[in-house]
């Protein structure tokens, strides 16, 4: 029993799984928001050596008229980056709890760098769903995030 138990959780997180939705719920009880659209478009995935990375976008997003990404306009950097999510770094699982940490090695979002954050996850069938155990600001709101994740077809 305690190797199945050992097997559990992490190791039916490993793989890639592609965003299938992605909510923002304020604590104030107003209502949902999608900040990436209704359509988001996202890869999360966790290695067998325990790392993972989450990359959140908003589909269709505008290139920059120089074709450098170090040469655009104060515009297209804020569209840039209010469009797109991105961390990296090691995962954590404790089994018996069946709870998930993300420590975020690097990210686009500076604040976060080093943070280690807490998720509430549950996996029912190929469906992963994940939220944030604790409230975050978004959007000047204190929200609850709530995502919907798909396994990925093997590539």
């Amino acid at each position: 029993m305690e190797v199945v138990m050992a097997e559990g959780l992490r190791s039916r997180l490993i793989g890639a799984w592609k965003l299938v939705s992605y909510r923002e719920i304020p604590v104030d009880g107003s209502e949902p928001f999608e900040p990436l659209g209704d359509e988001p478009q996202g890869i999360i995935m966790y290695t067998p050596d325990g790392y993972m990375s989450a990359q959140l976008s908003r589909p269709d997003r505008p290139g920059f008229a120089s074709g450098d990404w170090f040469d655009g306009t104060t515009e297209e950097y804020k569209a840039e980056a209010t469009s797109y999510i991105a961390y990296s770094g090691p995962f954590h699982v404790d089994e018996e709890k069946r709870t998930l940490t993300h420590s975020m090695f690097v990210s686009l979002f500076p604040n976060w760098t080093g943070q280690t954050q807490p998720r509430v996850v549950r996996l029912e069938g190929d469906m992963l769903h994940l939220s944030t155990a604790s409230p975050i600001t978004s959007s000047g709101k204190t929200v609850n995030s709530a995502l919907t994740w798909r396994r990925a077809e093997p590539n």
